[in-house]
């Protein structure tokens, strides 16, 4: 069971949604916890993506995270590569943006990291980027503007730079997908989640987060442009990708 916390964590055991999924305050206070018991493997997903996307970075370009929330996947690379690049995170969740722009202050400050408040569907940053991250966020794009995301991605990469995408994903069948579903939902009860909180959230997420398969993102990463494209990562129905352009 997870029971350890950050210095100043509040605990996510306990918060149930009442509706429709939101990354409001009681979200964003819990977020960390909350990732660490509902994402398998979290420690290893994260330091992956920083050791896979860090072979892309290069000087003078931006590395760009889609749905940065409280900018745990940017923060590793600004530690890392410091004023060799600039930094640009993503939110539309103003509790996120608040918390984000907390975080990056001095760097804001400096110029050094731009904590953009913009939505994905209508609108992409103006970046020339070796790297960009998209850490479990397309999963709440809905599916019709995922594909001009992707593709607003590539167009904004510079040749050889790359794209890591990390998403919850269904399985290829109805079978295979009901047995992985069982097994994570079990792994969070393990967590500490209580079975009323399990089916609350799941509840409270339908039509809010759309998986679709491992394959399909793959294709919407090769039909934005991309052509090297592997996994990475995977645990059941979670999995990580690098595209290279």
């Amino acid at each position: 069971m997870i029971t350890d916390l950050a210095v100043g964590e509040a605990t996510s055991l306990g918060h149930m949604p009442s509706g429709r999924w939101e990354f409001d305050g009681a979200v964003a206070a819990v977020f960390g916890d909350m990732l660490r018991r509902s994402i398998p493997e979290h420690d290893v997903m994260r330091e992956l993506v920083f050791d896979v996307g860090s072979r892309f970075v290069r000087p003078g370009t931006y590395v760009v995270d889609l749905g940065c929330s409280k900018g745990d996947a940017l923060a590793p690379f600004v530690t890392a590569f410091g004023d060799n690049n600039k930094y640009v995170g993503v939110e539309v969740s103003k509790p996120m943006l608040g918390a984000a722009r907390k975080r990056f202050r001095e760097a804001i400050e400096r110029g050094l990291v731009t904590i953009e408040d913009l939505d994905l569907r209508r609108d992409y940053p103006s970046v020339d980027a070796s790297l960009t991250l998209c850490v479990l966020s397309l999963q709440f794009v809905p599916i019709d503007h995922r594909q001009r995301v992707l593709s607003d991605a590539y167009a904004a990469t510079v040749s050889d730079g790359a794209f890591v995408l990390v998403e919850k994903v269904l399985g290829a069948t109805t079978t295979l997908n009901s047995m992985m579903i069982d097994l994570y939902h079990a792994r969070k009860k393990r967590a500490g989640y209580s079975a009323e909180e399990v089916e609350r959230k799941k509840l409270a997420l339908e039509g809010v987060l759309v998986p679709v398969t491992a394959r399909w993102n793959e294709e919407l990463l090769r039909s934005a442009g991309f052509r090297e494209i592997d996994c990475f990562w995977r645990w059941m129905n979670f999995a990580g990708w690098i595209a290279r352009k």
